[in-house]
């Protein structure tokens, strides 16, 4: 059961990929707490906390304009009292350290499920620091997914790896014709090319699996 979620638990959300802060801050709204702002790029992080001075910021590792590990130090610095979780797929238990080092309270894998991270944005909130949220290997069975799902992704051609990006920053088939230059009927095949290869039946659902299995982050 998930701890009691403290009436002044503000949250802002900061993360490059639209989709996937959308479908979260509705989550994290059902569980009581609110989000009061998102940031998409590691430029505007600090700016964001400043503005709105939540309780709670959880910040995504990779941004496509810089590291949001980096934001760390200048979050604290901005707003003492913000305290901040480092949200990533990255595994490596060295960035966990890294991160805690760098003033962050919690640290969880975006893996590791809705559950986990609202229980560690609650517990965070309410002053404890997060260690137990360092990633574990990965079980056989995720493992062999997490591989699947990257052996699916290779097929995918130059322009339909585009294409899955534009989906996951919630764009629509005319927004994706007209950053790819080509028809709607052309974007259209692209995207479903995409949801071909990935075994998938949405674009929202092409989205979520990028997003989980970090199909576009090159450090995956």
């Amino acid at each position: 059961m998930l701890e009691p979620v403290p009436s002044w638990a503000d949250v802002v959300l900061c993360d490059d990929h639209p989709v996937f802060t959308d479908a979260l801050g509705a989550v994290l709204t059902h569980h009581g707490l609110r989000v009061r702002a998102v940031a998409h790029r590691a430029a505007d992080v600090v700016g964001v906390v400043v503005a709105h001075r939540p309780q709670v910021c959880v910040v995504d590792r990779h941004f496509a304009d810089g590291d949001g590990l980096a934001e760390l130090p200048r979050v604290r610095a901005a707003s003492p009292a913000t305290r901040v979780v480092l949200l990533t797929a990255d595994r490596d238990p060295d960035t966990a350290r890294r991160a805690l080092a760098a003033g962050a309270a919690g640290y969880l894998c975006k893996t590791a499920g809705v559950s986990a991270l609202v229980s560690t944005i609650t517990r965070v909130a309410q002053g404890e620091v997060v260690t137990g949220a360092v990633p574990a290997p990965l079980s056989p069975v995720r493992a062999a997914e997490h591989v699947e799902a990257h052996r699916l992704a290779g097929y995918l051609t130059p322009r339909e790896r585009d294409c899955l990006a534009m989906m996951v920053d919630g764009l629509g088939t005319a927004a994706i014709a007209a950053r790819l230059g080509v028809s709607a009927a052309t974007a259209r095949t692209y995207a479903q090319a995409v949801l071909t290869k990935l075994g998938v039946h949405s674009r929202l659902e092409a989205a979520a699996f990028a997003v989980r299995h970090a199909l576009l982050d090159p450090s995956a």
